[in-house]
């Protein structure tokens, strides 16, 4: 099992996931404006060199975004005056200066095109093997039970972070997934605006994943989406995650 996806609800899938593929330099996979009463989406690769890729992928959705997420992007920026052009360059694609009270902090802090906060960090020694996105921070409600849960199902490793806890896939290169500690519960019932898909390996069964997430503290996720061709999770703070079937081998794609 690995981690495949970012992904990240949009009301207007194309033009949010042109935004952050400009920004992060992605390769498009698929852009499906959808139509006829079928939603949308938006697929791009962030692929670090030497390292992991990660797809990004935008779904349309009706709802808005909240304010306040538990899982965002933040995006490598660097020395000041890297930072400064980072931030020119995302305002010019359509980001926006966002104030959450922060006040005199490092990072730049900026909403996406639809309004979702994302933040363009400082130069940081953790960040230097990162590519053009530094971090995932996810909250959690015990840091170290779901480091061992995002370890254990994603293989990526512990690594050091001015967080309490944070993973890196194994090559130790690309983003980091940090571990922070809640500021607030996780609402019952609320869907988080971005969540991660975990992508099982060729041999490996759905049913003996969902074992081994549940073995881990997760759980199953109630919903109304019809019948999904993969498992919709919660991890034990809560956080979405989806556990998607093997790809077909080679040999059964070339039939």
């Amino acid at each position: 099992m690995y981690l495949e996806n970012v992904v990240i609800d949009a009301q207007d899938p194309q033009r949010l996931g042109r935004f952050w593929e400009s920004l992060l330099g992605c390769t498009t996979l698929t852009d499906d404006p959808g139509g006829s009463g079928d939603a949308g989406s938006f697929e791009t690769r962030l692929t670090v060199a030497d390292g992991p890729t990660l797809d990004l992928c935008f779904e349309q959705v009706d709802e808005a975004p909240t304010p306040d997420p538990r899982l965002h992007l933040e995006v490598f920026g660097g020395a000041p005056a890297e930072q400064a052009r980072v931030v020119e360059r995302a305002l010019a694609l359509g980001a926006r200066h966002l104030d959450l009270g922060q006040r005199d902090v490092p990072w730049v802090v900026l909403a996406d095109p639809e309004g979702n906060p994302f933040c363009v960090m400082e130069d940081r020694a953790e960040y230097a093997v990162s590519g053009p996105l530094s971090s995932l921070p996810l909250e959690s409600a015990d840091v170290e039970r779901d480091l061992r849960f995002w370890s254990e199902l994603s293989g990526w490793t512990p690594t050091d972070s001015a967080m309490p806890g944070a993973l890196r896939h194994p090559s130790g290169r690309g983003p980091l997934l940090e571990l922070c500690p809640e500021r607030r519960a996780k609402v019952a019932g609320a869907k988080n605006r971005v969540h991660l898909d975990l992508r099982l390996e060729v041999g490996e069964e759905l049913d003996d994943a969902f074992g081994r997430l549940v073995e881990l503290g997760g759980r199953e996720r109630a919903h109304d989406w019809g019948e999904l061709p993969w498992r919709v999770c919660l991890d034990p703070s809560g956080n979405e995650v989806c556990l998607l079937p093997a790809r077909p081998a080679a040999s059964e794609v070339r039939g």
